[in-house]
C-alpha cells in the first residue's frame, strides 16, 4: 500500500495511490482508516512530504562501505543524530545550496516511518509500530561537517531532508537495493542487507534513548559512493519496492 500526502486544488490531505490514481483516505493514517472514493490522476496533483515528522534521526557509518571509505572504524553502536523537522522537503522540491558551505554531498538513504509512539520496545516488537518506508536523501555540507566536528549545522539546513515520495507500507526492508543517481548516472548501489544494524534494531536502539512519535523518521544510514552536487545538478535516490525521490539543486538565496 503507498500513502501519499497531496494537494489537490485548495484541498491538502492523505490518500492512497492504487496505480495512477489517487484514492481518498478517510480517518487517520497514524490510526484507522480506511479507502474514500478516487480523488484525482496523480497527474493532476501535487505530491507533498509524505510525513511532516517532529524530529529525524538519523544513523551514521551504518554501512560497512562506507565506513571504509571515509576511514571510520565501524561502530559498536549505531551513531544517532537528528536532522530538524525544518529541514525536511518532498518529491520535486529543491535542495538549496548554503552560501556558507563549499561542499555539500547527496547521501541517499532508506527512510522508516514510525506509526505510533514507541517506546523502549524490543527489535522483535519494533516492526508494529513501523508505518512503512520512504526513499531519503541524508543532504551533507562536507566542509561543515569536517569543519565543526559534529554533525548539527552540516545536517541541519533547510531543504537538507528530502524524502518520499510515499509510503510504502508492505514492504520487507531486509533485502532492498538502493541506488543514488547523480545527472542519470548512479553514484551509489547497494542492498539493505549491508546494512551494520537493521530496521528493527534502530528501532529499538532509539526508542530506548527517546520516544518516537507518529510521523518521525528513521534515517538508516548510506552505503559507500557519496560525492558532491553542484547547483543545477539532479539527485534520485531509487529504492528497490518504494519507488523513486528526485530533487534538483539550486542556489540559497
Amino acid at each position: 500500500m503507498k500513502i501519499v500526502r497531496y494537494r489537490h486544488k485548495d484541498r491538502v490531505a492523505y490518500g492512497l495511490l492504487k496505480g495512477q490514481d489517487v484514492w481518498q483516505i478517510l480517518g487517520n493514517v497514524f490510526g484507522e482508516f480506511r479507502e474514500g472514493k478516487r480523488e484525482a490522476d496523480l497527474e493532476e496533483v501535487t505530491l507533498l512530504t509524505p510525513v511532516l515528522p517532529s524530529k529525524i534521526v538519523a544513523v551514521g557509518l551504518n554501512y560497512r562501505d562506507h565506513a571504509e571509505e571515509v576511514g571510520a572504524k565501524i561502530p559498536d553502536e549505531p551513531l544517532i543524530f537528528l536532522k530538524p523537522s525544518t529541514a525536511v522537503i518532498g518529491p520535486g522540491e529543491s535542495i538549496h545550496y548554503p552560501r556558507m558551505a563549499s561542499r555539500v554531498d547527496y547521501e541517499g538513504e532508506l527512510g522508516v516511518v514510525v506509526g505510533k509512539r514507541t517506546r523502549n520496545v524490543a527489535a522483535e516488537e519494533a516492526g508494529a509500530y513501523v508505518l512503512g518506508y520512504v526513499c531519503f536523501n541524508d543532504v551533507t555540507a562536507r566542509d561543515l561537517q569536517n569543519k565543526d566536528q559534529q554533525w548539527t549545522r552540516a545536517k541541519g539546513f533547510d531543504t537538507f531532508a528530502p524524502l518520499g515520495p510515499w509510503i510504502e507500507t508492505d514492504l520487507d526492508p531486509k533485502h532492498l537495493k538502493l541506488q543514488t543517481f547523480l545527472n542519470g548516472e548512479v553514484r551509489q548501489s547497494s542492498s539493505t542487507e549491508n546494512l551494520i544494524f537493521d530496521c528493527p534494531q534502530l528501532v529499538s536502539y532509539i526508542s530506548h534513548v527517546m520516544t518516537l512519535m507518529p510521523g518521525d523518521v528513521i534515517a538508516t544510514g548510506t552505503p559507500s559512493g557519496i560525492g558532491p552536487i553542484s547547483v543545477g545538478d539532479r539527485v534520485d535516490v531509487v529504492i528497490e519496492g518504494i519507488g523513486t525521490l528526485t530533487n534538483a539543486v539550486v542556489s540559497d538565496k
